[in-house]
């Protein structure tokens, strides 16, 4: 079965094509036109301009992503003079409905609408959440990535040529022996932050998530109080890897960044990792930041030390409470999902945790390009949906901004 996925809950428009055969799924294709410096300006996604640029780039992007999947386009190609051939076709398309921003979500979801009115192909709708989470299935099988990251311009640019491939090689295959349930998943983005319970395919449980801002989006807005720009979390990642690189390292380690902040300074709390529960929050964290810095008249001279100290604080949380989940349910396996998934700090401590803590219990992490938003996890996702027949008929398929994960 191939799948078409599409994804434009936010400031990236993304199309992949996978192959699903059995419990083997293997991507043919991924394509990103990513917007960051576009906003970047802004400090942050302004949705009216995220969505014009999706409408101007959705169509080259998918077309794209067929090309170099070398599959035949059930249809013909949208941009005229492509010219796509290849051995099989496209059977469903998967496209995120929500959450995320309404404006970028209608985008994504009207494509699918029409293509699957026109092409008289299945859709299946799905919740972002579920999409990340299905990164965990993508396992990189050779160093010769077909996933692209491509700004609008480039986006715009795009030849239009034939796909010679008569099958597409593949990045990336799904592997589900390697996964046992229950599965906890620690799912941390800029809009989301929480702790998922996984008993199966598509049965789910949510533990606990953020009550406030998410983790996401609190390294966004520490990084504007430290005036390191956007987007804040691989921002203040960079400078705090600046600071522990020279730090004197203590163990555990999150008391070495609060310590060197030297002269008095208190270091920051770490919000509910004693609460009991599963739930977070990450507005006090920000504010306490806020008030150090109104303290500090030397605060720019120890920039990466604030930003390893916030890092440390955020982290230090969503490990312990990812382990004490994991203990807790008798979990076989830990993940974890979202664009801070990509956080290498975050990555590495919950090795660590997950290697002294649990026992007979097995860490699985995205590639780094998996992470962030990307179609591949949505056509992945989609698939397992697709082998279940769970289809939205495209007359009903609509955007869902404010949907829970549930």
């Amino acid at each position: 079965m191939i799948i078409l996925g599409i994804e434009t809950s936010c400031d990236e428009t993304a199309a992949a094509v996978i192959e699903g055969r059995g419990d083997e799924v293997r991507v043919l294709s991924n394509v990103v036109s990513s917007q960051i410096e576009i906003h970047k300006k802004y400090g942050g996604v302004v949705p009216e301009v995220a969505a014009r640029e999706h409408v101007l780039n959705i169509l080259p992007v998918i077309d794209e992503a067929i090309r170099k999947a070398g599959v035949k386009s059930p249809y013909p190609p949208l941009l005229k003079g492509a010219n796509i051939k290849g051995a099989g076709k496209v059977d469903a398309i998967a496209v995120t409905a929500g959450p995320g921003l309404v404006t970028s979500l209608l985008v994504g979801v009207e494509t699918a609408k029409t293509l699957g009115y026109i092409w008289n192909l299945p859709v299946v709708a799905l919740n972002h959440i579920e999409g990340h989470i299905y990164a965990n299935w993508l396992r990189p099988i050779s160093g010769n990535s077909k996933s692209e990251i491509l700004n609008s311009k480039q986006i715009q640019n795009l030849p239009v040529r034939p796909v010679r491939s008569a099958g597409g090689q593949s990045d990336s295959k799904i592997q589900i022996s390697k996964i046992k349930f229950p599965a906890v998943i620690l799912t941390v983005s800029g809009g989301h932050t929480m702790l998922v319970l996984m008993s199966g395919h598509g049965k789910y449980r949510v533990l606990g998530e953020t009550r406030d801002d998410a983790a996401g989006e609190a390294f966004d807005k520490a990084a504007q109080l430290l005036d390191l720009g956007y987007p804040g979390g691989p921002a203040i990642a960079a400078v705090a890897d600046k600071f522990n690189k020279v730090a004197i390292p203590l163990h555990p380690p999150t008391t070495g960044a609060g310590q060197a902040l030297s002269r008095g300074q208190k270091k920051l709390p770490r919000p509910m990792i004693n609460s009991g529960d599963f739930d977070f929050s990450f507005s006090g964290l920000k504010t306490a930041l806020f008030y150090q810095l109104e303290r500090d008249r030397n605060w720019r001279k120890k920039i990466s030390a604030y930003a390893a100290e916030f890092q440390n604080a955020a982290v230090e949380v969503l490990v312990h409470k990812t382990i004490k989940a994991a203990q807790k349910f008798n979990c076989r396996n830990v993940m974890l999902s979202g664009g801070v998934a990509a956080n290498l700090e975050l990555r590495n401590r919950l090795k660590i945790a997950v290697k002294e803590k649990l026992t007979g219990a097995e860490l699985i992490i995205p590639d780094l390009k998996y992470c962030t938003d990307n179609a591949a996890m949505i056509a992945a996702a989609g698939y397992f949906r697709a082998r279940k027949k769970d289809f939205t008929p495209w007359q009903k398929l609509k955007t869902e901004p404010n949907i829970e994960f549930r």
